[in-house]
């Protein structure tokens, strides 16, 4: 395999990839006249956006996607895993730009510290770290998963 890049479809192309540069993404190309189809990277890695087309959305009025009082199935965007080396400097990243954040960074007993990050079409981010279980410490290999973590800024 040499790369993975999904689709999400999107109310408002231009307006995505604002929301993505708020959180550190740039956007790498767009296509049509107008514009209806682009992606945006981070690192070595591309999400492709698509303006009402490809797959589903849908933004619930949850204000969280996990734990008490959280819906993990009412939003029906896509939901997605993001590897960093740092989750607390990614949500304050989000704080500072106003970003909808539905589920703190937090310890999960799964082995990772994770946030969740809404955009405004109801798509979920889970950004995460492994754990290191033994130390207590942030790992980038407590636990399985493709090689190559996103390095967001």
């Amino acid at each position: 395999m040499k790369g993975l890049a999904p689709i999400l479809n999107v109310s408002d192309l231009q307006e995505s990839f604002a929301w993505f540069e708020r959180w550190g993404w740039k956007k790498s190309w767009e296509w049509g006249s107008p514009p209806d189809f682009g992606g945006v990277t981070c690192g070595e890695c591309q999400i492709f956006l698509c303006q009402n087309a490809r797959g589903g959305r849908g933004r619930s009025d949850v204000e969280r996607t996990f734990g008490p009082g959280g819906d993990d199935a009412a939003d029906k965007g896509v939901w997605m895993s993001i590897w960093v080396d740092d989750v607390d400097s990614v949500q304050q990243r989000c704080v500072e730009q106003g970003l909808e954040i539905t589920w703190p960074a937090t310890d999960m007993p799964w082995g990772v510290r994770e946030m969740h990050l809404r955009h405004p079409d109801g798509h979920v981010f889970r950004v995460s770290r492994g754990i290191d279980a033994d130390q207590g410490r942030h790992s980038s290999t407590a636990v399985a998963r493709v090689p190559g973590p996103a390095r967001m800024p």
